[in-house]
């Protein structure tokens, strides 16, 4: 009695593509598999070694059109299995529909409704004007460097002549659906601190702990204001304010050695209405503030910040929109508060929302018993089947007359 797409995607669910080790040769054959049923045309990228993008195509009736560009990952985050009710790759489905998986939320739900509203729209007889591609890519949840930022300068992606892009977004817990149409500036900085060393029994002068001391009372000073910027202005989300956060610690050598050297890692995320390098000057004088020998370095340092218009003289949006408004779906547009593939599609000056279909769903992302309730999984293939044709069918614009 189980609708076939959930059937469908609990057999996707069921792949491990888990760090640090995804099998994503079983996705991409699974992928595949289901794309050549749906009479696509197929296309595998190595961007680099065991790291392929998929490409299932829908050719459109007037090809030299900007496409649609349908994009998913394919690998999850670890679990700890201990904290799981149900074994996270055997996608368990309880008697009130939810069904538990890692990459419930994120995102093999959204990446089989692609496919099975082109499933229903094909059944239909439907065809449009624009292609529609869909792309499937590894290494999202470790930052895309092996994923969508490689692919992105590759000729191949230049070879879809991507218009519009819908992406991943985020589950809400209310009525509203969630739109995103930018996202912040993941910055990963590493601050050392150089002083004196000694023995452990001394009150050494000028030490590296010192100078720690006042980087991390500076950098969480400001981390205070944010949160508190947040909490006391309703009309402000996540993704509108700065998150920093303290995630690394290193140093010393023993307990009675006083260490000359000692760091902290800093993962921040800073929305695109932040000069950022006004904010990189107030990194170095925290810096400076902590004494001598204190020096930073960025593991990552993502500097675009492109956001797509959401206003409704644009053709894209309108079409997006437009569908919102016919199907009576309540949408709040947000800066997504961390960072998706969507940024690399962006920076190559295409526009990108991100969109996961999922309201009255509790955001469980990156969480113990991650789960999606089926009938919320099937709606999202309801709302996918009235969007495609919408985007697909935007007329011609005036850079393709």
């Amino acid at each position: 009695s189980e609708d076939p797409s959930v059937t469908l995607f609990r057999e996707y669910l069921r792949i491990d593509t888990v760090h640090p080790k995804p099998d994503y040769d079983a996705a991409v054959r699974f992928l595949e598999r289901v794309g050549t049923d749906l009479g696509l045309a197929c296309q595998k990228v190595e961007v680099c070694q065991g790291c392929v993008v998929l490409i299932l195509t829908w050719q459109g009736t007037n090809p030299r059109l900007r496409s649609v560009l349908l994009n998913s990952h394919t690998d999850v985050v670890p679990v700890f299995e201990e904290h799981w009710t149900y074994p996270p790759f055997e996608a368990v489905k309880d008697s009130q529909g939810n069904i538990y998986a890692r990459g419930a939320q994120d995102m093999k739900c959204v990446s089989i409704q692609y496919l099975e509203a082109i499933r229903r729209l094909k059944a239909e007889g439907k065809s449009f004007t624009r292609t529609i591609h869909l792309t499937f890519v590894p290494d999202e949840e470790m930052g895309g460097h092996k994923g969508m930022e490689m692919f992105v300068q590759r000729p191949e992606f230049r070879a879809l002549n991507v218009g519009f892009a819908l992406d991943e977004g985020l589950a809400s817990p209310s009525d509203t659906f969630s739109v995103f149409y930018g996202e912040k500036s993941p910055w990963w900085l590493k601050v050392k601190c150089m002083g004196s060393p000694g023995h452990g029994s001394r009150f050494i002068s000028n030490t590296a702990a010192e100078k720690l001391q006042k980087v991390i009372n500076s950098f969480l000073a400001f981390r205070e204001s944010e949160k508190q910027r947040l909490k006391t202005d309703s009309s402000l989300t996540l993704g509108d304010v700065t998150s920093l956060n303290l995630t690394m610690l290193e140093g010393g050598v023993s307990f009675n050695v006083v260490p000359s050297e000692m760091a902290a890692g800093f993962d921040i995320r800073i929305p695109p209405t932040v000069d950022l390098k006004a904010f990189e000057e107030q990194v170095a004088a925290w810096c400076r503030g902590a004494g001598d020998g204190v020096t930073y370095e960025f593991l990552q340092k993502y500097m675009d910040q492109h956001v797509t218009s959401t206003e409704e003289s644009d053709p894209w949006w309108k079409a997006f929109s437009g569908v919102c408004r016919d199907m009576k779906l309540q949408l709040k547009l947000e800066i997504f508060p961390a960072a998706t593939d969507s940024r690399y599609i962006r920076a190559v000056r295409h526009p990108a929302i991100g969109f996961s279909p999922m309201n009255r769903t509790p955001v469980l992302l990156h969480d113990h018993n991650e789960f999606l309730n089926e009938q919320v999984f099937l709606r999202g293939i309801d709302i996918y089947a009235r969007l495609l044709p919408a985007l697909a069918s935007v007329p011609p614009l005036p850079a393709e007359a």
